[in-house]
C-alpha cells in the first residue's frame, strides 16, 4: 500500500469532524468575494494559521478558484518543525484530512526528482508540518474532484532556492492545468501598527511581481513571511510566464479576531495570473459599457447576493441600499444567471426596463434561484458553490437584416406567434457560434424549428448588454 500522510493538526488548526469541517470552510469561501474576472489564477497566496485566525483571508484567496477543475495542485509550504536543507515532496500515495484522502500526482513527483537533486524525499519534513496540510481542506472543498497532489516543504527559503524550484516546476508541470498555492503568514508578533506597516510593505513587493526585491527586504529584517521560500517560487514562477501584477484579495492580522493588538501575526491573500486554458490572452469583452461604476457593479452583486440568502433563510428580500447612483434608479432590464462549477444553475430576467435597475436585480436574482422551471430550487448546501453573474440589457431593436447581428456584442430575441426565446451575448461567444448557428440556437430555444428564423413571419430582435 502506498504511503499515506496522516492529518497531524486535525482538531487543533481547524475540526476534526468532517461535517463540521466542511462547514467551516464553506463558510470562509461563502464570506469572500470573487475578485478575479479573467478566468482562475495561476497562483495564490493564502495563510496557514489555525482556522480561527487565518481561515476567513484564506477563504479570499480559495474563492477565486471556486468551481474549478485542475489536473495539478503544488502546495509550498515553509519548514516549520524540522531542519533541512532543500525541499522535500511526498512523492506518492495521498495526503489525508478529515474529508477525505487527496492522491498524489506521483508523475510529476518523480520527475521533479529527476529534475534536480534539490528536491528529494524527506518524510520526516511533513510529519508535522500544519503549514502545507491546513491548505488541503479548502482546496478539497472548492476545486471540482479530481485533482492530483504536489505537496512541497521548503527547508531552505532562499532565493536561490526559489529560482531552481521554480524551474523545476514550470518544466515539470508542462501543460498541465495546475494551480500553485504558496502557504505563508506574514510579519510575527509586532504592534498592530507596525505589522500593518511591514505587511503592506512585503505584499507591495508580491503585487509587482518582484522576488529580489522581497527578499532584499526581508534579508534586511525590514518585512517578514515566513512562508517566503513558497512566495519567492511563485514570484519567480508566474514572472516567467509573463505575469507583471498580482492582485492583493484581502489582509488582516490576528489582533483583529482576537482584539489583542499588542502582539499580532498578519495574514495576505493574493492572486497572480489569469486563466492557464491555453495560455492565450482573453477575448474581447462580450456586449458593451453602460457607463455603470466598479462600485455600482459591486452593489448590484452584493444586492443579488442578500435577495438569494435571505430567501434561503425564509426572511423577506433586503430593503434598498442607501446612496444608490442615478444608474442603478434608471429604469432597466436585466438577467440574473447563477452558475455552479461553470456549469448553469439558474437564469431568469427581466426584457422590458420596467423597474428600477436595482429592483429589477432583487427580483430576478430570487427567481433565478428559486423559479427557473428547468432546476430544482436552490439549496443551502449548494449556495456556496454558486457565482453569480448579471447582465444589464440595452432596449430591443427590431431587425430586418440579420446581417447586422454582431456575435459577442448582441443577444437575440425571435419571437413567432406564441413562441418566444431569448440567447443572451455571451452564450455565442461561450459556445464558439457564428451568427447563423446563434440565430438556429435562438429559434430552438423558443421551441420552434431552428430554421425558423427565415420565416417573414418570425420577428427578429437584437439587444445588448453589460456583463458583469
Amino acid at each position: 500500500m502506498e504511503p499515506v500522510r496522516e492529518p497531524a493538526v486535525a482538531g487543533y488548526f481547524y475540526p476534526r469532524d468532517p461535517d463540521e469541517l466542511r462547514s467551516k470552510v464553506e463558510g470562509f469561501l461563502k464570506e469572500a468575494k470573487l475578485l478575479v474576472s479573467d478566468g482562475p489564477p495561476i497562483a495564490l497566496l493564502a495563510p496557514h494559521a489555525g482556522y480561527v485566525y487565518s481561515g476567513p483571508v484564506a477563504g479570499w484567496s480559495y474563492r477565486q478558484v471556486m468551481g474549478e477543475k485542475f489536473e495539478t495542485v503544488v502546495v509550498l509550504s515553509p519548514s516549520h518543525r524540522f531542519g533541512f536543507k532543500g525541499v522535500s515532496v511526498w512523492p506518492k500515495g495521498g495526503y489525508r484530512t478529515p474529508l477525505g484522502t487527496v492522491p498524489v500526482d506521483e508523475e510529476v513527483s518523480a520527475e521533479l526528482m529527476r529534475m534536480t537533486a534539490l528536491i528529494r524525499d524527506i518524510p520526516q519534513a511533513h510529519e508535522n508540518e500544519h503549514a502545507l496540510e491546513v491548505q488541503i481542506p479548502f482546496l478539497q472543498v472548492a476545486l471540482q474532484p479530481g485533482w492530483k497532489l504536489v505537496p512541497l516543504v521548503m527547508g531552505s527559503q532562499d532565493l536561490e532556492t526559489a529560482k531552481e524550484l521554480s524551474s523545476a516546476l514550470k518544466e515539470a508541470l508542462g501543460g498541465k492545468r495546475h494551480l500553485v498555492v504558496a502557504s505563508s503568514d506574514l510579519s510575527h508578533f509586532h504592534s498592530a501598527q507596525r505589522a500593518e506597516e511591514m505587511d503592506r510593505r512585503a505584499l507591495t513587493f508580491m503585487e509587482g511581481v518582484d522576488p529580489e526585491g522581497l527578499w532584499r527586504e526581508v534579508s534586511r529584517g525590514s518585512v517578514e513571511a515566513c512562508g517566503v521560500g513558497p512566495v519567492l517560487t511563485v514570484l519567480c514562477m508566474v514572472r516567467e510566464i509573463g505575469v507583471k501584477k498580482g492582485k492583493l484579495l484581502k489582509y488582516n492580522h490576528s489582533g483583529d479576531v482576537s482584539g489583542d493588538r499588542t502582539r499580532v501575526v498578519g495574514y495576505g491573500a493574493m492572486s497572480w495570473g489569469d486563466s492557464m486554458e491555453t495560455g492565450k490572452k482573453q477575448e474581447e469583452r462580450v456586449g458593451v459599457d453602460l457607463g455603470l461604476s466598479r462600485e455600482d457593479k459591486d452593489l448590484l452583486k452584493e444586492i443579488a447576493k442578500e435577495s438569494i440568502e435571505t430567501a434561503l433563510h425564509g426572511l423577506p428580500p433586503p430593503s434598498a441600499p442607501e446612496g444608490l447612483s442615478p444608474k442603478l434608479k434608471e429604469p432597466r432590464g436585466a438577467f440574473v444567471t447563477l452558475q455552479k462549477g461553470h456549469k448553469l444553475r439558474g437564469c431568469i430576467g427581466f426584457i422590458q426596463a420596467t423597474k428600477p435597475l436595482h429592483e429589477t436585480v432583487k427580483e430576478m436574482a430570487r427567481a433565478a434561484a428559486f423559479d427557473d422551471p428547468r432546476f430544482p430550487p436552490l439549496t443551502k448546501e449548494e449556495w456556496p458553490q454558486v457565482d453569480i453573474e448579471i447582465s444589464v440589457l440595452t432596449p430591443l431593436e427590431r431587425i430586418e437584416d440579420v446581417s447586422k447581428i454582431k456575435v459577442g456584442v448582441h443577444g437575440i430575441y425571435i419571437v413567432k406567434g406564441a413562441r418566444r426565446g431569448l440567447l443572451l451575448p455571451q452564450v455565442a461567444v461561450e459556445y464558439g457560434w457564428d451568427r447563423e448557428t446563434f440565430l438556429e440556437q435562438t429559434c430552438l430555444k423558443a421551441g420552434l424549428p431552428p430554421d425558423a428564423w427565415k420565416d417573414p413571419k418570425t420577428e427578429i430582435y437584437v439587444f445588448s448588454a453589460d456583463v458583469f
